[in-house]
């Protein structure tokens, strides 16, 4: 059962399976959940499936935005509730991993941009590209950070081609970027089938800071 914490900024849910030194999702929801009630986070990705999942092998964090604000005004919070997080469980440091749907992915975008060093890997969802000025010659900054991008074609909300240009211009770099283009899916659906993929969590486990 996923539990509600907070730190002076954020309220987060928590899933913590049993296990010793273990890997680590910070997931970021989309606008729609933004508000004070944690329950809300629950409506997409993985914080939607946890409770049904007990044995999910990951602590997964999952900050709630307050409203009217957007996860790339927060980066500082966000990073707070990650260090709560880290120095209250035993985590493996070498696998802290980034994801997140809609506004959330292009959080984790613009969050991977600014703590490069920090993250195994990266998974952005249906993002709009990040406002942060000069954001696409930023993102050379992660092409050594494998990352996993997804959007739907037929997304009506945030248009498949923000996340085509950040990928585009991360290859350009030399990037390690996997692209995902479903067909025929909407908004909702590209969260459904991203998240439900089962080889999510195997490719986040393929990738490990301690890797060459």
């Amino acid at each position: 059962m996923q539990q509600v914490f907070a730190t002076p900024a954020l309220q987060y849910l928590l899933h913590v399976p049993d296990g010793a030194a273990l890997p680590l999702i910070l997931f970021l929801h989309g606008s729609g959940e933004r508000g004070d009630d944690p329950a809300l986070v629950k409506k997409y990705g993985l914080p939607r499936d946890l409770d049904r999942r007990p044995d999910f092998p990951f602590v997964v964090v999952s900050p709630q935005c307050p409203a009217d604000v957007r996860w790339t005004e927060l980066p500082d919070a966000i990073m707070g509730v990650l260090d709560a997080v880290l120095a209250g469980h035993n985590v493996d440091r070498d696998r802290l991993y980034l994801t997140g749907f809609s506004m959330g992915g292009q959080g984790a975008w613009n969050l991977a941009v600014l703590h490069p060093d920090v993250f195994a890997a990266v998974a952005p969802v249906a993002g709009f590209i990040p406002p942060a000025p000069g954001f696409l010659e930023r993102l050379c900054a992660i092409a050594a950070l494998p990352v996993w991008a997804a959007h739907g074609d037929a997304d009506d909300v945030v248009p498949p081609e923000a996340t085509r240009t950040m990928v585009e211009r991360l290859q350009a770099c030399g990037g390690d970027v996997r692209f995902t283009l479903y067909p025929g899916l909407d908004h909702g659906q590209t969260s459904d089938a991203f998240f439900a993929d089962e080889t999510l969590a195997d490719w986040f486990m393929r990738h490990s800071k301690r890797m060459p």
